[in-house]
């Protein structure tokens, strides 16, 4: 019989992906399930990303590439980052991967190993502690508080730097909490980092999805010196509703990538040749689209937000960023719904899903023990039975 080997056994699935398959298993069954777990935008991807995919298809556009992307899709890269930031990079300095996932994932096998630490916020993204420890590397978790918006403080990290620490990891936009950091407060972990001497991978995959005043920030603007520190993560997924196509990437100094592209090569391979085609006209085209879904994920949200205050024993703030609501449900801690009791975020969820057919995500996932995570990236329609079900079930706790 084959063995299993340590580093498969201590690899968690993902907490999204399965509550995602707990409900297509109850859909299976004849169920109607309201599923409010996966982070994936629900509109189709724009037509004219659609049109220059089959124009590439027709074109021949169907063979290997380079190992971590065409010239042209980092060109394109390039020339954003450049409109949208005013910052510098080189097509050499970018490299393109299978989603940002992959991207994060090159970025920590690249930088760290066995007896480093990397510095992550929580509630953080539920690969992230997993990404790292497969690396042998440690991760090193910074509880973050509702009170504080969910975010970290420079003081906080600063606390938390040892001899051993090689990077920090943040995110913001914030998956699960939706939060975004100011540009004063990234300034402050900005300095920080630089006078500690760590480096920095900064996941702004939710960056265009920001609302009222909120502003997203590209952490290597922001001090002299940071960009060579700093590896920005980013892709089309989310943006562009390209979450199938699989295009993410890193912009970092040049060692670094061709580094990651060294791995990435052995790995996968280029990333889709396709896809890569349809990312150029994502970030060349027109952008009109994503003003359209920005504008509907920030009605969603401010329906959703006023629902879950309006429940009982619910706890929620209005979350600037992303297309969460990432909500405390630890009064619940204790109840019981139909003979059955709630101990943990998980077993809440899990009763949601059973008795309500609303799938969350368990706060538990995302370093959070006491929260549930639901994604707006749906229809309202779908959006107010769903909540309407969850808030029915709230009212028969005992």
């Amino acid at each position: 019989m084959l063995g299993i080997s340590k580093l498969a056994l201590s690899v968690q699935p993902s907490a999204t992906l399965a509550a995602g398959a707990k409900a297509r298993q109850l859909r299976a069954q004849g169920v109607k399930v309201f599923d409010f777990s996966l982070g994936e935008p629900d509109f189709p991807t724009p037509e004219h990303i659609c049109q220059a995919a089959i124009a590439a298809m027709k074109s021949g556009q169907t063979h290997y590439t380079i190992a971590h992307g065409t010239v042209e899709l980092r060109t394109a890269i390039s020339h954003w980052y450049k409109k949208v930031y005013n910052l510098d990079c080189t097509p050499d300095q970018i490299i393109v991967s299978n989603g940002a996932k992959h991207s994060i994932h090159n970025a920590l096998l690249t930088l760290v190993g066995p007896g480093d630490e990397v510095i992550i916020p929580t509630p953080f993204w539920v690969s992230y502690s997993d990404l790292v420890s497969m690396t042998g590397a440690t991760p090193v978790l910074i509880p973050c508080s509702m009170e504080a918006d969910f975010k970290v403080s420079a003081a906080q990290i600063k606390k938390a730097i040892t001899p051993k620490t090689k990077l920090l990891l943040i995110n913001s936009p914030s998956n699960p909490t939706g939060a975004v950091y100011t540009h004063a407060e990234l300034e402050a972990i900005a300095d920080l980092v630089l006078e500690a001497n760590i480096g920095v991978i900064s996941d702004e995959i939710y960056e265009q999805l920001v609302y009222g005043d909120a502003k997203a920030t590209c952490f290597a603007t922001l001090r002299e010196g940071l960009k060579a520190k700093t590896i920005t993560i980013s892709g089309v997924s989310k943006t562009y509703a390209m979450t199938g196509w699989r295009i993410g990437w890193a912009i970092a100094p040049e060692a670094v990538v061709k580094a990651m592209a060294n791995i990435q090569s052995q790995e996968t391979s280029n990333p889709c040749s396709v896809s890569q085609a349809a990312a150029i006209a994502a970030l060349d085209g027109p952008q009109e689209c994503v003003g359209v879904m920005r504008k509907e994920f920030e009605s969603r949200r401010d329906f959703v937000i006023k629902k879950l205050q309006g429940m009982a024993g619910i706890k929620c703030k209005v979350p600037p960023g992303a297309f969460y609501a990432f909500f405390d449900v630890s009064s619940y801690f204790g109840k019981s719904f139909a003979g059955k009791t709630v101990t943990d975020s998980a077993s809440f969820c899990l009763l949601a899903l059973e008795q309500a057919h609303v799938n969350l995500v368990q706060g538990s996932a995302f370093g959070a023990e006491g929260y549930a995570r639901l994604s707006y990236a749906t229809s309202k329609e779908v959006l107010e039975a769903g909540l309407d079900k969850l808030q029915d079930w709230l009212k028969t706790a005992v």
